[in-house]
């Protein structure tokens, strides 16, 4: 199913954690109209930046959320976020950075520069958190930073 014209709801679903364990992530109806709204971000995105965006995890089902070690509250859960990378365009730290100032532009709600294991990504999410300076933020390991840091 073509969520928009660059992203499908079998990219946006895709997980590797639950085929392996047998989980089903079928999202609901709720989540299915928010998968289609983050979609929609991220096809702004990826006009911005002017190359293909790769979405390395979308919506994430409650089994499988707790399977890849996500928090309860994760917006993947609700079908409200999508980790991704650029490579054609560059690191995920320069596609966090060229991002950040255009969150509002772009309808992203909140944006992570995460880098954790050795592994970089950029997380986006249609939902704008409680509090203004979780919006744009970077997790290195178990350390949380306000605004895009190089780690």
């Amino acid at each position: 199913m073509q969520l928009t014209p660059h992203f499908t709801l079998a990219e946006m679903t895709a997980s590797s954690t639950a085929q392996r364990l047998g989980l089903d992530n079928t999202p609901t109806a709720e989540a299915l109209q928010r998968l289609v709204l983050t979609a929609a971000m991220l096809e702004r995105v990826r006009a911005h930046l002017g190359v293909p965006v790769i979405v390395t995890s979308g919506y994430r089902s409650r089994a499988v959320n707790a399977a890849v070690g996500g928090v309860t509250s994760s917006d993947h859960a609700i079908g409200s976020a999508a980790d991704i990378v650029a490579p054609q365009f560059g690191a995920p730290y320069d596609l966090a950075k060229a991002l950040a100032p255009h969150i509002n532009a772009l309808g992203i709600g909140q944006i992570i520069y995460e880098s954790v294991g050795g592994k970089q990504w950029v997380h986006l999410s249609i939902r704008t958190p409680d509090k203004p300076v979780n919006r744009v933020i970077t997790v290195h390991g178990r350390n949380t930073m306000a605004g895009i840091q190089e780690v």
